[in-house]
């Protein structure tokens, strides 16, 4: 039964503070597990362009040396105007993404207005930083929160540590084990003002790279149908791509990427 508050007990616009008043927390976190049983997320990236930002990740999760899941989504709407992409341990950060999106709920239903772009990252922080000791145990969770701030105009994106410690940059961040590779390529293929397209193509891209270098990361699978979660994040909120776009600009990818290689199919 879901608790009710009359109209002078005011509920106040923190989720986590209300369920703990009532009751509902989860119990601790076991981090006794064998870190190589757990699930983990790869690869995610966010990229800056004209519009606004867009947000992408692969599609693989691994537990050890094995591939657990070929088709984990990474990549989540926190509300209209923002997002979020995972890396860690999969089970904690899907639920931290969970939680993340009541908290903005809750805030808006109670307070009547959108908490500010800089305070979901601010409330993301401290969610991060509530985890950490399981993080200290092998359960890490690193996403990466973007969204478009209706006050100035723009998109805008953000990184954090496992201590929940918050960094804004500029034009791209990556996180999860293929980063160093995503970056890469990212960081040699933005320019300010890219297009949408241009923007999209450039994720497509680093996440190839990042999945030819890192085991633990899933490139598009032009067999399974399986292709990145990419989504786009602008005044007019968040949209993620569809699969058909996906595949035609995977394969444009492969072709172009072959072309170079003198590989003829």
């Amino acid at each position: 039964m879901l608790p009710s508050f009359s109209p002078a007990d005011d509920p106040g616009p923190d989720f986590g503070a209300l369920v703990r008043r009532v009751g509902l927390a989860a119990p601790p976190v076991d981090v006794s597990a064998d870190p190589n049983a757990i699930t983990h997320g790869t690869t995610c990236i966010a990229v800056r362009y004209a519009d606004g930002v867009v947000m992408a990740g692969d599609r693989r999760a691994t537990s050890g040396n094995w591939i657990s899941h070929r088709t984990i989504e990474k990549v989540f709407p926190a509300d209209r105007y923002s997002g979020v992409a995972i890396a860690g341990a999969a089970g904690p950060a899907v639920e931290m993404v969970r939680l993340f999106q009541l908290q903005l709920e809750h805030y808006e239903k109670v307070e009547g207005s959108h908490l500010s772009l800089e305070g979901k990252a601010n409330q993301l922080s401290q969610m991060i930083r509530n985890h950490l000791p399981a993080a200290m145990s092998g359960m890490a969770v690193v996403p990466i929160f973007a969204g478009y701030d209706l006050k100035r105009g723009v998109g805008r994106l953000f990184q954090y540590d496992i201590t929940g410690g918050r960094y804004e940059e500029s034009d791209y961040a990556a996180t999860g084990s293929g980063s160093m590779h995503a970056a890469t390529v990212t960081k040699l293929g933005f320019r300010p003002g890219l297009t949408r397209d241009e923007a999209v193509d450039l994720a497509i891209h680093a996440l190839w790279q990042a999945a030819d270098e890192d085991s633990a990361t899933g490139g598009p699978d032009l067999i399974r149908k399986i292709f990145p979660v990419i989504a786009t994040i602008t005044a007019q909120g968040f949209q993620r791509l569809g699969d058909e776009e996906l595949e035609e600009r995977s394969r444009a990818l492969i072709s172009e990427i072959e072309e170079r290689r003198g590989v003829t199919s």
